[in-house]
């Protein structure tokens, strides 16, 4: 298929438009590709504004490098080997870090549709060579925290409930997921009104669709990648000092064993690292990105997502049954989430969330294999490391005597009862997270 990087292997982000209006502000971007041109539109209301000293000058060069990311969703359909930037300039090193970021974050893409590029043939970005400075005053308090509706972002939450009253929620709203019931709930529960959220609004050009279906590259873009930029945004607009995500240690781990693909690559702790640097020194140090989460694993985060029964019913994580606010039922997503959840949860109850016992379908056992054995490829989802999945099985046989038939034949034939895990208590420490966020999270910091 790399007919179609070498027929269209030109893409040009050609020109973004700011527009100020009374009631909201708009930028329409403008990507083409040969003859196909892509005009998607991000939307930003006064009333998610309250930042009452804007330079637009930053803003406009902050929504220019968005554009860069956001254009990820079109260069995707031909993976061209040139990146042409025609409305603004970057420098050497800030050419590497998108280079880095599309690599990366497509490596997902490459894998299934058998692109083997390597890194140093796979793109050159070119745009007029220089950086930009900015003097941006240091008046940023407070929090922004990106919700998804998951049990991550509802653990953040609770842990950063001593500062609500400096907390916004944040949304990024997509054309093609205009109700994103799950997080509304999620932010409404944890006892935020509307106007504590702050929206950022981004159309798909239709095109982009249509192309998909004639037979144009398509699959998974690093979408944290692209929430990392306009979540920046939103705080500069809003005088927040803290992105604080919601990204835990376990999204580090690969999914092709041999190969460095990860599904989860702008959750990890690299792009955390990578995207920090960068904003630090080519926008403003005093906004920080970091994820709050990042000390522990699925696991340690599951233990404090229990102890707040109220989301149980609310929290959701499938992409399949997103637009339906529902699980599936049927992928590795609810899968893993009906497995981590099983020793702890109520059998009945989980049923009734997901419709079903999913360890009870035989028709699951490879996704289950793909959780947990080194010799399948990971499900290329955002789903814990292999280690924990095991270990909430073990406590599962170890805990029921009637089991369903896929956790009877986990007992039956992966069961190890000696086995020893890294999986409890676990506190990584390639994190950024500050002592007053660890002392929050209960760590006297004088230990840790």
């Amino acid at each position: 298929m790399l007919d179609i990087r070498e027929k269209y292997n030109t893409f040009i982000y050609k020109d973004y438009k700011v527009i100020y209006n009374e009631d909201k502000i708009n930028v329409t971007y403008v990507y083409k590709i040969s003859d196909y041109e892509f005009k998607p539109v991000v939307t930003i209301y006064r009333e998610n504004i309250t930042n009452k000293n804007i330079d637009k000058d930053f803003l406009e060069y902050l929504f220019f490098n968005f554009g860069i990311i956001n254009a990820i969703n079109y260069y995707k359909l031909t993976i061209a080997k040139k990146f042409i930037i025609e409305c603004g300039s970057l420098n050497k090193e800030q050419k590497e870090f998108f280079k880095k970021l599309f690599y990366n974050g497509l490596g997902e893409l490459l894998y299934k549709n058998k692109l083997d590029i390597k890194y140093n043939d796979f793109l050159d970005i070119e745009a007029q060579d220089q950086s930009c400075t900015f003097n941006v005053k240091d008046t940023f308090i407070g929090n922004l925290i990106p919700i998804g509706g998951g049990k991550d972002s509802i653990v953040t939450l609770e842990i950063l409930k001593p500062e609500k009253s400096k907390n916004s929620c944040f949304l990024y709203k997509r054309n093609i997921y205009p109700d994103d019931l799950a997080s509304l709930n999620t932010i409404h529960t944890a006892g935020y009104k509307d106007k504590d959220i702050l929206s950022f609004n981004v159309t798909l050009d239709p095109l982009m669709l249509e192309l998909n279906e004639q037979g144009f590259y398509n699959g998974h873009v690093p979408f944290s990648s692209c929430l990392a930029f306009a979540s920046y945004i939103m705080a500069y607009l809003n005088n927040k000092k803290y992105i604080v995500l919601s990204n835990e240690a376990s999204a580090n781990e690969g999914n092709v064993k041999g190969l460095n693909i990860n599904h989860q690559y702008s959750k990890s702790f690299e792009f955390e690292r990578d995207f920090r640097e960068y904003t630090m020194k080519y926008f403003t140090p005093y906004i920080e990105y970091f994820s709050i989460l990042r000390c522990w694993n699925e696991f340690e985060i599951l233990q404090r997502f229990l102890k707040a029964p109220k989301y149980l019913d609310i929290f959701r994580s499938c992409n399949i049954g997103s637009k339906r606010n529902t699980w599936c039922g049927a992928c590795s997503k609810c899968l893993y989430v009906f497995i981590m959840l099983y020793p702890f949860v109520d059998e009945k109850k989980l049923i009734e969330i997901f419709h079903n016992n999913m360890l009870d379908n035989e028709e699951n056992k490879d996704m289950l294999l793909g959780l947990i054995n080194n010799n399948y490829n990971k499900p290329f989802e955002c789903v814990g490391t292999k280690e924990e999945v095991d270990y909430a099985l073990k406590l599962a046989v170890e805990k029921y005597k009637k089991l369903p038939k896929l956790l009877k034949y986990y007992k039956d034939n992966l069961y190890n009862p000696n086995k020893t895990y890294n999986v409890e208590n676990y506190f990584n420490t390639e994190n950024f997270i500050n002592e007053k966020f660890l002392k929050m999270m209960g760590y006297d910091t004088n230990e840790k």
